[in-house]
């Protein structure tokens, strides 16, 4: 579900409150603007890439972080039901 693409995909966003958010069972990176549309309406919001630098304490880490860190989110969306 939640892969290391995501991560990065997070990452690579301008804009520091572009989530990562869970809506119907899929993964997914929204702009901000889009969570706000009807098609984001009930997601899950995991997290932003303000609070993702934060939690690395860098935007560009390591492969190995990156991989880890999108174990640790797969495991918090398995435990949401998700």
């Amino acid at each position: 579900m939640i892969e290391e693409r995501h991560v990065r995909e997070l990452l690579e966003r301008s804009e520091d409150d572009a989530a990562l958010v869970l809506v119907e069972g899929r993964a997914e990176v929204v702009a901000p603007a889009g969570l706000a549309s009807e098609s984001y309406r009930g997601a899950a919001v995991l997290l932003t890439r303000a609070d993702l630098v934060d939690r690395l304490g860098t935007a560009e880490p390591s492969e190995d972080r990156v991989r880890t860190l999108a174990a640790t989110l797969a495991t918090m969306a398995g435990e949401l039901g998700a």
